[in-house]
């Protein structure tokens, strides 16, 4: 039998079993809540004002991050999409905290999907038609947790403008604050 080589090998033999992604998701609540430490830490002005960079302003661009995780695990849940995440849904006029606390329920969430998650179902495709049916779990987990490091760096440096000290993000610093048993 021949054995799968280059990108096909990779998406057949995952780089991490399940327990390593719910590690790495570990490190993305880790981060998120950190983030929102800070977030809280701004007026409601700066909260709210308008940016040209990324997403816009601190506000749309942490209600994207939000979105963005709860959207990609609503559909590996199969469950019917919240209407705030409807195509041309007009943004909830939340406060930062009703934004928190719905973020808080995302994430409970999330972590309830990948407690059920197995090695075996990371090699599975979660969609069988549309732009996404070739990528498999892992794929889907890994993006997931990149999009939020991406974001996240965005959000600090618009933070920092804003005169918030900022932390660091990278993994590795997450890891020695929480070493493996």
């Amino acid at each position: 039998m021949l054995r799968p080589t280059g990108i096909r090998a990779a998406r057949h033999n995952p780089p991490m079993n399940a327990d390593a992604f719910r590690r790495l998701y570990d490190y993305h609540f880790a981060m998120n809540r950190r983030l929102w430490d800070h977030v809280m830490e701004l007026s409601d002005a700066a909260f709210d004002a308008p940016s040209d960079y990324s997403q816009g302003s601190v506000h749309q661009q942490v209600w994207h991050l939000m979105t963005v995780d709860e959207g990609w695990f609503t559909e590996l849940r199969d469950d019917p999409w919240p209407e705030h995440l409807l195509p041309d849904a007009p943004q909830p006029d939340w406060t930062r905290e009703e934004l928190r606390e719905h973020w808080d329920d995302v994430e409970r969430r999330q972590r309830e999907f990948l407690a059920g998650v197995t090695d075996g179902a990371l090699l599975r495709h979660p969609w069988s038609e549309g732009e996404d049916k070739d990528l498999v779990l892992w794929e889907v987990l890994l993006h997931v947790v990149n999009h939020g490091t991406d974001h996240r760096a965005q959000t600090q440096r618009q933070l920092a403008d804003l005169g918030v000290t900022t932390y660091p993000i990278d993994y590795v610093f997450y890891a020695y604050e929480h070493p493996l048993p």
